[in-house]
């Protein structure tokens, strides 16, 4: 193996198909498809249709993501994939699709964790990750609180959501509003005309009785109903909803969660360097909020590129790229797609 692998990465956890190609920790190309459209009619991640459109992106993308690279398969020296956490039956795409690419090619196959490829993204910044960091994930699908010690050997989960994760209590307020899916963005742009104070809506999980069981862990089921109780009563009021003020209002509530229960793991544990990864960094005001704290706590705020925030093929190759420099052998190639891989588990079964 060379001593700067280049690796194509695979990732389908959810509904974008994602190819990178990386050359050690340099990014050599990065294709995304996105089936968002294809969910957009019915407000939410439809996993069967999510699976299709893997299906039907898969190889468009590799053939996208080679030409981007101006590489061949034959150049490839190993390839990386999405085994988990996501949605089952997307994974198994990405999965049959990364089997077949190594048996076909002879190349080994390195089966790798979802959350630690957002992680992974930052490596291909031009300054190196330094460690030990905290890492902040925000999804559609996860909200995890991480301390990544070593990135290929060492990741600690402190906390996750208990119920919905940040991106899903985004999608269902905006639907509470009438806002289109999916709801991030559109939460992000109303609110740019909002008072994030007109509202105080409830902080999940940040009372002092909630410190011994859930110091780090997150819950946002109760703010998306404390919205929808608000906008319910205003409407029987017969009063005009501010969507501006309570998507404002809700967005400060998220950010001040997200932020809070980071931040407070920074000091607990003295490590005075934060990333911030996955779809929810794009956030406008989670990404300046972040910048104001830090400064103030003193910690250095790593947050990759927007187009390696979302699900991406590159955080995957560049995952294995990094097991591959630091001697991992490969997976074995009886693994399967685990919807629940514990974030512990950074590459599946390792030959």
């Amino acid at each position: 193996m060379t001593r700067e692998p280049v690796v194509l990465g695979i990732e389908t956890s959810c509904d974008e198909t994602g190819v990178g190609i990386v050359r050690g920790s340099t990014l050599l190309a990065n294709v995304i498809a996105s089936s968002m459209d294809e969910h957009a009619r019915y407000g939410g991640v439809v996993p069967e249709v999510a699976a299709r459109a893997h299906l039907e992106a898969m190889n468009p993308t590799i053939e996208a993501a080679l030409a981007e690279a101006g590489i061949g398969l034959d150049d490839v020296d190993a390839i990386a994939v999405t085994s988990g956490p996501g949605l089952a039956g997307a994974l198994m795409v990405g999965v049959g699709a990364a089997k077949a690419l190594a048996v076909a090619t002879g190349r080994p196959l390195y089966a790798v964790n979802h959350l630690v490829g957002h992680v992974g993204a930052d490596v291909l910044d031009d300054e190196p990750l330094e460690y030990p960091t905290i890492a902040l994930l925000v999804s559609g699908g996860h909200t995890s609180l991480l301390v990544v010690r070593d990135l290929v050997g060492d990741v600690e989960l402190l906390g996750e959501t208990i119920d919905d994760a940040a991106g899903e209590a985004f999608d269902k307020v905006a639907r509470i509003l009438g806002l289109p899916y999916p709801g991030g963005p559109q939460i992000d742009r109303v609110a740019a005309d909002g008072d994030p104070k007109a509202i105080h809506f409830p902080r999940g999980l940040m009372q002092q009785k909630d410190d011994a069981k859930h110091r780090y862990d997150f819950s946002f089921s109760g703010l998306k109903t404390a919205v929808a109780r608000w906008v319910e009563r205003a409407e029987d009021a017969g009063e005009e909803v501010p969507v501006a003020d309570v998507a404002a209002s809700f967005r400060e509530a998220v950010v001040d969660v997200l932020l809070t229960k980071a931040f407070r793991a920074a000091a607990d544990f003295g490590i005075p360097r934060l990333l911030l990864g996955g779809g929810v960094v794009a956030n406008a005001r989670v990404r300046e909020e972040a910048a104001r704290r830090a400064g103030l706590a003193g910690v250095a705020l790593r947050i990759p590129p927007l187009s390696l925030c979302t699900d991406n093929g590159a955080m995957i190759a560049a995952l294995g790229a990094q097991l591959i420099m630091a001697g991992h052998r490969p997976s074995e190639l009886g693994f399967g797609a685990d919807s629940t891989l514990p974030v512990t588990e950074i590459q599946v079964a390792r030959s």
